[in-house]
């Protein structure tokens, strides 16, 4: 009899040891940031991480899936549809952006092509494009930096090499047919790398600010009551000067933007409760040598469990 009980009891003690990391697990959010390497010429990188902070490489770093369109996949964007399906746009060429989808992000569908900016003979360039859902009217934004001799002559100073860039979109239901290409955002100064997520009732629109003369080169955001537009004023800079490629998203009550410190080799970033201080968390993070221009998002138990029988 006293077997027993203690048999019971030491089941009981173990069970309740158990529960809290059982809550825990249950209550835990799968991060997944996409990036890139090098110039992008082997493809797609991801990393993973519960607490937005500390990013651990899958598939021991090798890359997901190679370029087929265009010669680099940089500046790859992930986010997951309505459809359930991931869908993918990175940077590939001059007038146009590749796409490809994926259900499981280990086994993709065959990469298109699509030319965004193929009406537009000067077209220097598509860069960093971005797919966002706009739930009010049901449809995709995607949007990307582009840069048109001569249409903004006033910054036309301003850049690196002659560039002089704004942002562009389109929009599709379906990723098979578009709208045609429009203006998206200009706030009177050179653009580049433009990122939305929604706040409540609003949206936020970060982006760099991509001006070289004065020296800028830093991060900026603009709101809007619509996801389509039109954005405000871009606020002052909440990051330091020589960085790209925000992402950001709201983490335990904060929101923290990513963003590529290319010229110092390393991954940075601010958080913020109100996004009006901001406060740098660059000592603290932790993430994939030679990480470049990544996006943050999240996915399921089961979608993070066959990554990370990769490795």
């Amino acid at each position: 009899m006293r077997r027993r009980v203690h048999t019971c009891l030491r089941a009981y003690l173990a069970a309740l040891v158990s529960v809290p990391f059982f809550l825990a697990a249950v209550g835990r959010t799968n991060y997944l940031f996409s990036y890139f390497k090098g110039n992008g010429e082997d493809g797609l990188h991801l990393a993973y991480s519960n607490d937005g902070l500390n990013w651990t490489p899958l598939n021991d770093d090798k890359p997901f899936v190679a370029p087929k369109v265009g010669r680099v996949m940089r500046d790859p964007c992930i986010m997951k549809g309505t459809d359930g399906v991931f869908h993918m746009v990175w940077t590939a060429g001059a007038k146009g952006i590749g796409l490809a989808h994926s259900e499981d992000l280990i086994h993709w569908s065959e990469q298109e092509w699509v030319p965004v900016m193929e009406h537009e003979p000067k077209a220097r360039n598509c860069w960093a494009p971005e797919v966002f859902y706009d739930e009010v009217k049901d449809q995709y934004l995607i949007f990307w930096s582009t840069t048109i001799p001569g249409r903004f002559p006033e910054t036309d100073s301003t850049g690196d090499e002659g560039y002089n860039h704004r942002i562009y979109y389109a929009t599709t239901k379906d990723f098979k047919s578009y709208s045609e290409t429009k203006l998206f955002y200009d706030g009177g100064f050179n653009v580049i790398d433009a990122t939305i997520v929604k706040d409540r009732e609003r949206y936020l629109m970060f982006l760099k600010d991509e001006t070289r003369r004065p020296t800028r080169k830093n991060i900026r955001f603009a709101t809007s009551k619509s996801a389509e537009g039109p954005y405000g004023r871009a606020s002052e800079p909440i990051s330091l000067n020589w960085v790209e490629g925000p992402t950001a998203m709201k983490i335990g009550g904060e929101w923290i933007v990513y963003f590529d410190e290319y010229t110092r080799g390393r991954y940075g970033a601010v958080k913020s409760k109100d996004l009006k201080h901001w406060e740098s968390i660059t000592d603290r993070l932790s993430f994939p040598e030679g990480a470049r221009h990544g996006t943050i998002f999240t996915v399921s138990d089961a979608v993070l469990a066959k990554l990370l029988e990769l490795r």
